[in-house]
C-alpha cells in the first residue's frame, strides 16, 4: 500500500515505495542523541566537581601556611611537625596546578593564587640575594661537626676558609678537640670550650661560662651550652653557643619535650643577658617556624635572606642549624661545602646595631 512504512528491521533505513521520497529511519536515533547529551552533561558536571576539589585543596594549603599555629600540638606534636617542614607546602601548589590546568578549571586556577601569595609572603624574601656588605658586620659560622667525623682537620679548614670572625662548633669529642685547636689556632687565637660545644674567635673572649640548658630528666654528663663576651671592633657582644636535645619522629608523632624545655631555659638566659647585643649560634634541632623555638624567636631576629637548609647533609630538608641575634640583624645565611658531618655548615652575615 502506498505510504505504508515497513517496520521490519531489514528494511530500516531503505527507501519505501510511496513514501514520498522520505527515508525510514530508526526510531531509536532520537534516543541516542538524547543519551549523548546526557552523557556530555555528566562529564561537564564531573569536571566541575574535580575543579572544586582542587580549589578546596588549594584553600586548605593556604590556610595551613597562614594559620599553622592553629594546628594543635595536643596529639603527637602535629603542629610542630608541620612547622618543621612548612616551606615544603609550596610543592603542593605545583602538584595541584597540573590537574587544574588539564581540567581548565578557572575556579581551581584562581584558588591556587591563595597559597602562592601566602608562601611568597612567608618565604619569598629568603630567596632574595644578600645586601651589600656594611661597615659594622661580623661573619659567623655555625656547625655541628658530628661526634663521628672521620676528618676533623679537614672540617676545620672548610670552616676557616669562609673567613668568619666567629666559629661555633657542637658535638666536640675529646679525641677530636686537639685537631680542631691546632688547625684553627693560627687564624683564631681565642677559643673557649665547655662540654661538647666551643667557640673560636678572631677577637678576644672574656667572661666565658657554662650555660646550663639541661632539661629535667636528662642525666649527667650533659653540657651543651656556653656564653662568652666577644670584644669586637664595634663593641662587646654576648655570644651564646647551644646544642638543644634531638627530636624523634615515630608512630606516635614528634617527640620534642626535652628540646622544648631546653629552648625555654635558653630563652630565659638570653632574656637575662645584660649586654644589649647578643648572637646565638647553635644546632637547635628545630626550624625557626617551629613553635618549639618561640622562647628564642620571640626575643631575637632570624635570618632575613637565605634558606640554607642544613640537615641532613646528604639531602637537606630543613635548617636546624641557626644563627639569631638581638640588637643586631642577620642579613644573610648560606650553607658551606659539606664536611665529614651529617650537617652542613652555615655562614651568616650579621650587622651590629
Amino acid at each position: 500500500m502506498p505510504g505504508v512504512r515497513v517496520a521490519t528491521s531489514r528494511w530500516a533505513g531503505r527507501w519505501v515505495p510511496g513514501g514520498g521520497g522520505r527515508r525510514a529511519g530508526r526510531r531509536d536515533a532520537p534516543g541516542k542523541a538524547q543519551g549523548e547529551t546526557q552523557e556530555d552533561g555528566r562529564g561537564r558536571s564531573s569536571a566541575r566537581t574535580r575543579g572544586r576539589a582542587v580549589a578546596a585543596a588549594a584553600v586548605l594549603t593556604a590556610g595551613l601556611l597562614v594559620f599553622h599555629r592553629a594546628v594543635p600540638n595536643a596529639v603527637g606534636w602535629v603542629g610542630s611537625l608541620l612547622e618543621s617542614f612548612l616551606p615544603w607546602l609550596g610543592l603542593v601548589v605545583l602538584v595541584l596546578f597540573v590537574p587544574a590546568l588539564l581540567r581548565r578549571s578557572a575556579v581551581a586556577l584562581v584558588a591556587l593564587l591563595l597559597p602562592v601569595a601566602a608562601w611568597t609572603y612567608l618565604f619569598g624574601g629568603l630567596l632574595l640575594p644578600g645586601p651589600p656588605v656594611g661597615p659594622r658586620e661580623l661573619v659567623v659560622v655555625q656547625h655541628n661537626v658530628s661526634d663521628e667525623n672521620a676528618d676533623p682537620a679537614a672540617t676545620a679548614r672548610v670552616l676557616a676558609d669562609a673567613g668568619p670572625d666567629l666559629i661555633a662548633l657542637e658535638e666536640l669529642v675529646p679525641a677530636a678537640l686537639p685537631l680542631y685547636e691546632r688547625t684553627l689556632a693560627r687564624r683564631y687565637p681565642y677559643h673557649a670550650v665547655r662540654g661538647t660545644v666551643g667557640l673560636w674567635s678572631r677577637h678576644p673572649l672574656t667572661d666565658v661560662r657554662l650555660l646550663d640548658i639541661r632539661p629535667p630528666g636528662i642525666p649527667e654528663p650533659w653540657s651543651r651550652g656556653l656564653r662568652a663576651v666577644v670584644r669586637t671592633p664595634h663593641g662587646d657582644v654576648a655570644a651564646y653557643v647551644a646544642h638543644l636535645p634531638s627530636i624523634r619522629i615515630g608512630a606516635s608523632g614528634l617527640a620534642s619535650a626535652h628540646r622544648d624545655e631546653s629552648a625555654r631555659l635558653l630563652g630565659r638566659a638570653v632574656a637575662a643577658e645584660e649586654l644589649e647585643t647578643v648572637i646565638l649560634l647553635g644546632d637547635l634541632n628545630s626550624t625557626v617556624d617551629d613553635r618549639g623555638l618561640t622562647p628564642l624567636t620571640s626575643r631575637m631576629n632570624v635570618a632575613e635572606r637565605g634558606f640554607a637548609l642544613s640537615f641532613p647533609a646528604s639531602l637537606p630538608l630543613a635548617r636546624i642549624d641557626q644563627v639569631m641575634a638581638r640588637s643586631a640583624t642577620v642579613r644573610h645565611l648560606r650553607t658551606l661545602p659539606a664536611t665529614g658531618s651529617d650537617h652542613l655548615p652555615v655562614a651568616a652575615r650579621i650587622t651590629l646595631g
